[in-house]
């Protein structure tokens, strides 16, 4: 039988690939952009279980996933890297994973839904970190980030397989073992995209800047030829011509003094220097300014006027309701509510008895 063989490219579009799965019924190979294997795992049906072995040793153990009819718990070798248990829940509608075994917290939930698998942190107030989505065509799985319409985080295309094979809770649980990424994997792929960068001819990368260039006073030259008027990083003036533009590391530079020299700053009415502007002439706008206040519409408002309404609020305040009950009459209703005091139980214990236990004690 042939190998299957899946192939993963970051992000929406079909530029880069990131990885490659060669699935077969031993096992998985995973390879990196350059076709160097990278993870192998192999399937034992015998025991129901799946190892991650060494690609530079196969015979040496690196991970051991255990299969059961409740789930899958992860057996690592590695010094620091706790085990981890997957068990079927909610009527195998959900996945739920501990760090630390079958004890241990919650790190994750997988829910099942019509069109994928939905992956929540535990701890996240129930919001989804990344979701699986299934191509209804077997041809695709996508994973999105933050939900069903998120970001495109990764695309897996199938040839001579179906996604429909991933739909098992089992199947799923290796392919997800087998598709992660750890923290180091994810540092390569983005220092080898800014390798790709930095290596892109001048004026056709990505982020490299084809506008047009201007001279400087310290990078033109006295014939004014392109060459000449092409501005230099600082580490390359001085070399050989090609340079011009372009750093070591190959990334188009645009210095400070990329901008033409005699074109005036500031509004098109001060276009002359500062310097030739004289003290009298810049401050004559701050004198003119330097009028009188006029008094305001409140000036005209008599003091009288102004606190009349203040003083017409100041009345006398009236007796309330309750100065007309006579005190009597007011505390009659405590005074019928006081009852006479009954002794407590405590006064038909003898005082022989009482010290009969003070002494006990």
């Amino acid at each position: 039988m042939t190998e299957s063989v899946i192939t993963e490219f970051t992000g929406s579009q079909r530029e880069s690939i990131s990885r490659v799965y060669r699935y077969s019924p031993g096992g998985v190979r995973v390879l990196d952009s350059h076709d160097v294997t990278r993870r192998l795992y192999r399937f034992d049906p015998a025991t129901n279980t799946m190892t991650e072995n060494d690609p530079g040793q196969p015979n040496k153990i690196l991970r051991r996933f255990v299969f059961d009819n409740y789930g899958m718990l992860e057996e690592t070798f590695s010094f620091g890297s706790p085990p981890r248990t997957y068990r079927y829940e909610a009527g195998g509608r959900q996945i739920v994973m501990r760090e630390g075994g079958d004890y241990g917290a919650v790190g994750k939930t997988f829910s099942f839904e019509g069109s994928g698998v939905a992956e929540t942190a535990f701890g996240r107030d129930g919001s989804i970190e990344r979701v699986y989505v299934f191509d209804p065509r077997n041809k695709t799985i996508t994973i999105r980030k933050g939900g069903w319409y998120g970001d495109v985080e990764r695309q897996l295309f199938f040839d001579r397989l179906d996604v429909s094979v991933f739909c098992e809770l089992e199947a799923f649980l290796q392919f997800l073992m087998f598709s992660e990424k750890s923290a180091r994997e994810t540092e390569a792929e983005i220092d080898e995209q800014v390798q790709k960068i930095r290596a892109s001819a001048p004026g056709q990368g990505r982020f490299a800047y084809t506008g047009q260039r201007h001279a400087s006073a310290e990078t033109s030259g006295a014939q004014g030829t392109p060459a000449a008027r092409a501005p230099l990083h600082p580490a390359s003036r001085g070399t050989a011509a090609g340079r011009a533009g372009r750093d070591e590391a190959g990334i188009d530079f645009i210095p400070a003094a990329d901008s033409p020299r005699d074109i005036p700053r500031g509004a098109p009415g001060a276009r002359v220097q500062s310097t030739a502007i004289s003290i009298e002439e810049r401050f004559r706008s701050v004198r003119d300014e330097d009028r009188t206040l006029t008094a305001g519409r409140s000036a005209s408002i008599p003091l009288d006027e102004r606190f009349r309404s203040s003083r017409e609020e100041e009345r006398t305040l009236t007796k309330g309701r309750s100065a007309s009950i006579p005190l009597e009459e007011r505390f009659q209703n405590e005074e019928n509510d006081k009852d006479e005091l009954t002794p407590g139980r405590s006064t038909q214990i003898s005082y022989e008895e009482r010290k009969k236990g003070s002494r006990m004690q």
